[in-house]
């Protein structure tokens, strides 16, 4: 850039020393393993080992037993730790449908961590990641409806029209919060409600609703329109995986070359660092939130048009199913890093489908996979915990630039 000798340069003004501060933090650090890597896989096998004692004190049958009979109340109690586990194992990795089922659950999740992660990384706080869903999957509805096209044509013509709806969405509170200092917290929420009655709407519209249905149900997409499935030459409907999943990982990729190798994704993380500095750098400050939060949105927006196109294939209210806001816990998860969101998405996901297992074969409810999900981001958002209770010593500085937080 061609300001960056301003920052190298010593200046005698408060913004001069915070130019050449972020010009160093951004460049001359790396990136410490153990923040990135250690403290997360910890904090999760923290949360497994707190979910045992969860299992243990919530069986109600074996607590009787502890003042009778011991032994029995031990071998029950021992029995429900195990063959939870087991089968939540089993259900996530143990056969070729729960790795299927695995990449299912994690393709929109990864998706809309990303969309999470990179508000993160610009200092932007996205709650509207799901409204952003809602959006991007209903201009993909359209797209699949409306048209009658070849796979080739039709599939990523709906992909760019659902990260175009998503990203307008995710504009707009970029914007208010760059020219009138509106918190992207307060005008994400509202627009998330905004986004589910339009989507009531909508769907009761004449241009979405299925033919002969008084419900809010559309017309499904087109064939055309949808992820073809990675193994659909077994011919065997449990195994549901599509090339969302590819398509996911790619975007992750490119959302690591944006963050990381391009100038654009340089001028996020130093907003995100110290906008002040940005400033002084010569950076356009509101161009650069109004783009991030707008990046941000297109993630959403291909998330919810996964929703539709690998497992839906139609609209109804609340078709997002909360991912939106399951991507928060995911991108702190994975420090806000596109290789951490895509690790925290299969790991999520594999909960959700080693869940269900676990629920069918055992008497353990689906509600405890929700309580390790948040012991999990509950040690996550706590590292100084976990590096207290594991003696684990990480840099101050990498870190800041391992969870996406300025300093």
């Amino acid at each position: 850039m061609s300001d960056d000798n301003h920052i190298d340069e010593p200046q005698e003004t408060s913004e001069g020393a915070a130019g050449s501060k972020l010009f160093q933090d951004l460049t001359g650090l790396g990136v410490d393993w153990r923040s990135a890597l250690l403290v997360p896989a910890l904090a999760i096998l923290t949360a497994l080992i707190v979910g045992v004692f969860v299992i243990a004190f919530t069986d109600l049958e074996a607590l009787r037993l502890w003042g009778s009979d011991p032994g029995a109340a031990w071998s029950k109690t021992w029995g429900s730790i195990s063959g939870g586990y087991k089968a939540l194992f089993v259900g996530s990795f143990g056969s070729l449908r729960a790795v299927s089922e695995t990449m299912v659950g994690a393709t929109p999740l990864i998706l809309g961590g990303l969309s999470v992660a990179i508000g993160f990384r610009a200092g932007l706080f996205n709650i509207g990641t799901e409204g952003q869903m809602l959006m991007g999957g209903m201009v993909a509805i359209w797209v699949g409806v409306t048209f009658q096209l070849p796979i080739f044509l039709h599939l990523p013509l709906a992909l760019i029209g659902a990260a175009i709806g998503g990203g307008v969405w995710g504009a707009v509170p970029g914007l208010l919060r760059a020219k009138t200092g509106a918190h992207e917290v307060i005008t994400t929420i509202m627009l998330n409600l905004i986004a589910f009655n339009l989507v009531v709407y909508l769907l009761k519209s004449g241009i979405f609703q299925a033919e002969g249905r008084d419900d809010p149900i559309s017309e499904a997409v087109a064939v055309s329109a949808r992820f073809p499935r990675l193994f659909g030459f077994l011919d065997d409907s449990q195994v549901r995986v599509t090339a969302g999943i590819i398509f996911a990982v790619l975007i992750a990729w490119l959302i690591y070359w944006l963050l990381f190798k391009s100038t654009l994704g340089f001028e996020f993380r130093a907003v995100g660092m110290n906008p002040h500095g940005a400033h002084y750098a010569g950076m356009n400050v509101v161009f650069l939130y109004t783009a991030v939060m707008a990046v941000a949105g297109a993630l959403g927006g291909l998330a919810g048009a996964d929703q539709i196109l690998s497992i839906l294939y139609r609209g109804s209210p609340g078709f997002s199913a909360g991912i939106g806001f399951d991507a928060i816990a995911l991108a702190l998860l994975g420090r806000s890093h596109p290789a951490g969101v895509v690790a925290a998405g299969v790991l999520f996901g594999a909960l959700r489908s080693g869940g269900q297992v676990m629920q069918v074969e055992t008497d353990l409810s689906i509600d405890l996979i929700l309580v390790v999900q948040a012991l999990i981001v509950v040690f996550i958002a706590a590292p100084a915990l976990i590096k207290a209770i594991y003696r684990v010593r990480t840099g101050r500085a990498a870190e800041q630039l391992t969870t996406g937080w300025g300093a």
